[in-house]
This record gives C-alpha cells, structure tokens and sequence, in this order.
C-alpha cells in the first residue's frame, strides 16, 4: 500500500467512526404548545347593533397593509418609515446576528479538519548528544487532522443548535413585530396631525368671528348703547381663542416631529394631511376571526412560542451533561529529518486520539444548571401565556371602541349640529336686546367644545381601525 493510501485509510476510519456514531435525537422534553389561557370567543359590546356595520369583510390579518390603508400620503409615508427607521434596522441586524449565531452551531455538528506544516531546528549541546560532540538536528512535517470533534451521542450539541434556531425565529417574529407597529405608529401620528390641523384651523376660524363681534360690540360700547362688561366679555372669548392657536400651533409642530422621527427623516409637506381623511382605509367593518386564529398569526406571540421552544431545547442540553462526552482527535501526514525525504518510503505519520470524560463530581453544577433550564422554560410557558391574554385584552379592547365608535360619532354630530343651533338663536336675541351677551359667550363656548369633541371623535373613529389592524396582526 502506498504512503498516499495509508494517509487516506487512516484519515477516513476515525471520521466514518465518528459520523456512524454521531446521534441525531436529543434529551429535550417533548415541546407541547401550552393551551390559551383565553375564552374562546370576543366579547361584543351591548350598544354595538350586530348589523350596524353592513355585511361582514374579510379578515384583517390576511389584508397587506398597502391595501388596508388606501390614502396615498400614508402610503408613501409608511413606505418611507419602513426605509429608514431606525428601529427596524436594528431588528433586521438582529435577524442577521443570530442568523450567523446559529450557523456556528449548525457547524458544531460537523467534523472540523486542520492542515499544518512546521519545521523545528535546533542545536543539541554536547552534554546532551550522547555522542559527546555537539549537532544540528531538524524536523519537518505536513499533516492534516479532524480536531477536537465531538460524538453528540446524547444531543448536546443538537439541543444547542436547536435553541439558537429558535432565537433566529424570535428575532424574525420580532422583526415583523416592530414593523407592525412602526406602521400602525405612523398612522396614528398621521391622524393626530389631521386632527391638531383641524382643530387649530377651528381656532383660527373662531379668532376670526370673536374679532369681528369685538368690534362690534367696541363700537356699541364706544356709542354708550352697551356697557363695559359685555366688552370685556367679548374680550375673554377672543384671548381664549389666541391662547388655542398658540397650543395647537406648538402641538402641530410636535406632531411633525413625532412623524419625523417614525419616518427617519423630514417630512415632506405635500405628505401632510390638512383635515381627517374620510378615506384612511376602505374597510368598515371588521371580521376579528377566532381568538386562536388571530393570536396564532400575531408575531408577538409566534416570538413568545420560539423563545418558549428554545428554552425547551436547554433542557435537553442541561440534561447530556450528566452522561459522559467523547472527543476524537486524530492527524495524517508525513515528517522527515530532511526537507527532500519528507514524502519519500516510511515518512508517514498519524495519530488518533479518542478522549471520554465522565462527571463524577461536580458540586452539583449540572443538577443546578439543569434546575435553571427548567425553570427557564416555565418563566418561558408564563410569559407566552401572558402575551396570549394581553393580545386578547387588546383586541377586545379594541373591538369595544370600535363596536360603539359609530353611535358616538353620530351623537357627537347631533350636538355639534343642536349647539350651532342655539348659538345662531342666542346671537339673533341678543341682537334684538333680549338676552345679555353672557348668553351668547355660553352658547359660543358650547358650540366651539361640540366642533372640537367633533374632531375628536372622528379621530377615534379612524384610529380604532388603525388599532384594529395592529392587534389583530395585521398583514403580510
């Protein structure tokens, strides 16, 4: 048999041995997804009429939400957040982190093999020549090896990887996660843009007409036909009207900033909205599903269930610490006193190195970390039956204000529509000389809190569907 041979023959034993023996099961506890602590339907509101809403739509979690919402300012703003914020790319790193994370220990499971080649020179002194003369000595070597590979008979290994796979689809699940939120947070601070515009445009609107009854009243005041008390009345109703521009001017401002930094960067103007869009989205009424259905599609919970199977998958490692682990080391090649007699008859060299080691005491290291694996996962199973009932409170949440958001926006509209009523009365009467202008202050106070009770109901009605879409999981 020739040297090239022989190095073949010995290299490829070890590792036949080696990937014959290698198990593949592991000491981990059969996972068994643990049962929705949640009854198993929604809660419907006693005011929300069952047809109220029309005939039911689809779901909400097969809907993208390019279509689910259809105002193309948002659209395109969302895209742009989707772009450039932030935390969405910290969370697409983290994915490709314990995506590398878990390639090393898919890479734990599979042989390792080293080449070398060295050279040692040295100078053995007479002393120690056993000659009694003093000589050069040399050495030279080429040499290929398995290093330090180990037998996952009982699925140490196996049970590492599977828990640094679950972590990749943790940070998979908690990448789609933040999205769904940055979607639904940019909606929502669009909306209160909409709304503060709104409601500063109502303020600048009322400025207007209190300064042109100040006047009016002045010149009556300046005539002796009125007196100074319904002056100054007026006056209270102008200064109240300057003090809300100033607000809402400062509160637009910051609802532009708040877009900006969910965005990532300036806010175009032509993107801003100027009223509450009657078009956010053209869903109207929503098909909430099963409770099942909708949490299991929610990706804080799939996170919860990974991070749960991972902590399952320690237990099976914490568990092959007990039983003994065996290494193999082995190395082929050639090695020669002369550099031209280093491939030549009888230069050949291996060495196989087979290494078990057995605990025997530990000081209870293994029981302890054993102990710590189990108790991981029952912190794990809580906390994904936490993220169960909190999803559900959510959405029932949320089907509660959406199930009376309707009957609110037409009471509200009633009174926005009763307090103008009473305001015209109450000018045309005081312009007759039979009511005073306390009268008029009051109904003018009632009216200006209907308009913006008004916007603010609307806004809730349209951030309902936004917080609908966001509990229930959104889409793809």
């Amino acid at each position: 048999m020739t040297p090239i041979r022989r190095i073949t023959t010995a290299l490829c034993l070890p590792l036949g041995a080696a990937l014959f023996l290698n198990g593949c099961s592991t000491l981990a506890p059969k996972y068994s997804q643990p049962a929705a602590p949640v009854p198993a339907a929604w809660q419907t509101p006693a005011a929300a009429p069952a047809d109220a809403a029309g005939p039911p739509q689809k779901e909400v979690a097969t809907i993208p939400w390019q279509e689910f919402f259809v105002d193309a300012k948002l659209n395109k703003l969302i895209e742009q957040a989707l772009k450039n914020n932030r935390d969405l790319k910290v969370a697409a790193l983290n994915i490709e982190r314990f995506r590398a994370l878990y390639q090393i220990k898919s890479a734990d499971q599979l042989p390792k093999f080293e080449a070398a080649a060295g050279a040692n020179f040295q100078r053995i002194p007479e002393t120690l020549s056993g000659t009694g003369k003093a000589r050069d000595a040399q050495q030279y070597n080429v040499s290929a090896g398995l290093i330090s590979y180990e037998l996952d008979l009982f699925g140490r290994v196996q049970s590492l990887k599977d828990q640094a796979l679950e972590q990749f689809f943790a940070t998979e699940q908690a990448q789609k996660s933040v999205q769904l939120t940055l979607v639904s947070q940019v909606a929502s601070s669009w909306l209160a843009y909409a709304a503060d515009r709104e409601r500063l445009q109502l303020a600048k609107d009322t400025l207007a007409n209190q300064q042109e009854a100040y006047r009016l009243i002045k010149s009556r005041f300046d005539a002796g036909v009125s007196n100074s008390l319904v002056l100054n009345q007026a006056r209270t109703t102008l200064d109240a009207a300057r003090v809300d521009i100033a607000r809402y001017t400062a509160q637009v401002a910051q609802d532009e900033n708040a877009l900006s930094f969910l965005v990532g960067s300036p806010v175009p103007a032509n993107l801003l909205p100027q009223t509450l869009s009657e078009s956010l989205t053209s869903l109207k009424n929503i098909t909430p599903g099963l409770p099942s259905g909708v949490l299991l599609n929610r990706p804080d919970i799939l996170q919860a269930e990974s991070q749960l199977k991972g902590y399952n998958a320690n237990i099976g490692a914490a568990r092959a610490a007990f039983f003994p682990r065996i290494t193999l080391v082995s190395s082929v090649g050639f090695g020669s006193d002369e550099l031209s007699g280093l491939f030549k008859s009888g230069s050949a060299a291996w060495s196989f190195a087979p290494r078990i080691s057995i605990p025997i005491f530990d000081g209870g290291t293994n029981k302890a970390n054993l102990k710590v694996a189990e108790v991981d996962r029952d912190i794990a199973i809580a906390q994904y039956e936490k993220a169960i009932q909190n999803a559900f409170r959510e959405v029932a949440d949320a089907l509660a204000q959406s199930g009376t958001i309707n009957e609110q926006l037409a009471a509200q509209q009633s009174l926005t529509d009763a307090t103008s009523e009473s305001h015209k009365l109450s000018r045309a009467r005081f312009d007759k000389g039979v009511d005073s202008y306390l009268t008029v202050l009051d109904s003018q106070r009632s009216l200006y809190g209907a308009q913006q009770g008004l916007i603010s109901t609307r806004q809730a009605s349209l951030a309902s569907l936004v917080t609908l879409y966001k509990t229930l999981g959104g889409g793809k």
